[in-house]
């Protein structure tokens, strides 16, 4: 956004300043300024003269908050999705905008892809004001907590049956704040764990079972004999001491955007 005004005084320094003043601006200001009209003296000092005009003009720097909300409507415009509304809440260093309307399906998209790829444009619009990081977050109701909650249940769910199984399985691609809720989740049940394979869009989560706890599954020298119903398995635990492998950089979904 561009600024400008026109300050007058008996010369073109007085001009000058009363153009900052009008502005709030103070010596380490940046701004540029042009000399509209320069003073004149009065004739015999009562007939005619002119007082000075100075023009200051300042470019004020962009908001990440709102290129990011200007950036994200024109997309949803251009999606023509003309049900939807924005409800943004704004903070010094992130964004939070909440879409809501009839059309969110196609916001949410297939397993939350659509607004993940939302999320992340959005974010290297806001990152790229002025080369700092700020945090972008684009939900429709509470869908990502569902999501997060869906997530926590299913890499649990996988890491108990590796334990007792003894067996790996492979889950679906996510993106890195997803595949880190994985991982937390795996790390707290005793005998599984997690690790990523793959590459770029193809990257994924891996459970299976811990060799390092191979003796606690099998009820060897060191482990508890736990067993489950009907087979020789010890029952798996919950260890909230473990530490989950961290693939997001603490930075949300996708991490820090450069």
């Amino acid at each position: 956004m561009i600024k400008e005004v026109i300050g007058t005084g008996d010369t073109e320094q007085e001009a000058l300043e009363n153009a900052k003043a009008q502005l709030g601006l103070d010596e380490d200001s940046e701004f540029d300024f042009e000399v509209v009209q320069r003073a004149e003296k009065k004739v015999l000092g009562l007939f005619g003269g002119k007082q000075a005009q100075v023009k200051v003009t300042v470019k004020e720097k962009d908001n990440p908050a709102d290129v990011a909300e200007a950036f994200l409507k024109d997309v949803i415009k251009a999606m023509k999705l003309d049900s939807i509304e924005v409800e943004v809440e704004k903070t010094e260093t992130s964004a939070t905008f909440d879409i809501e309307g009839e059309d969110v399906g196609y916001i949410i998209g297939r397993r939350g892809e659509t607004l993940d790829a939302l999320q992340y444009l959005t974010s290297l619009v806001a990152n790229h004001v002025d080369n700092s990081y700020f945090k972008i977050t684009v939900n429709t109701g509470n869908y990502r907590e569902k999501r997060e909650k869906t997530l926590e249940i299913l890499g649990r769910k996988l890491a108990f049956k590796a334990v007792k199984t003894g067996r790996k399985t492979s889950l679906e691609p996510m993106n890195p704040y997803e595949r880190r809720i994985i991982h937390t989740s795996v790390q707290k049940v005793r005998g599984a764990t997690s690790w990523s394979e793959g590459e770029n869009t193809a990257r994924h989560v891996v459970i299976g079972p811990d060799p390092k706890e191979r003796n606690y599954r099998r009820g060897g020298k060191g482990g508890r004999n736990y067993r489950g119903r009907n087979n020789n398995t010890p029952m798996p635990e919950a260890n909230p001491d473990r530490k989950p492998l961290d693939e997001s950089g603490g930075a949300g979904l996708y991490g820090r955007i450069d």
